[in-house]
């Protein structure tokens, strides 16, 4: 049998896997009730993550802009 490990998993949860590997995964995920285990963490983290949004702040993207331009002018006043 052989042994998957979580980054494994992830790859299976975002469909990075190959069918063969995939069918194996699955396999593995009805006989190993403790990589099902894994699997769940996984799956459970994922959902977190994408309910989350995340934007920097208006004055990071005005500090990041205000930086390009002082290195912009550099560049073209030498």
């Amino acid at each position: 049998m052989h042994i998957f490990t979580p980054e494994d998993l992830v790859q299976y949860l975002y469909n990075e896997t190959s069918r063969k590997k995939s069918a194996a995964i699955e396999a593995a995920l009805e006989a190993n009730w403790r990589l099902k285990e894994i699997f769940d963490v996984i799956v459970t983290a994922h959902k977190r993550l994408e309910a989350f949004e995340i934007s920097p702040r208006k004055k990071v993207i005005s500090e990041i802009l205000a930086h390009a331009k002082k290195r912009m002018n550099e560049l073209h006043t030498r």
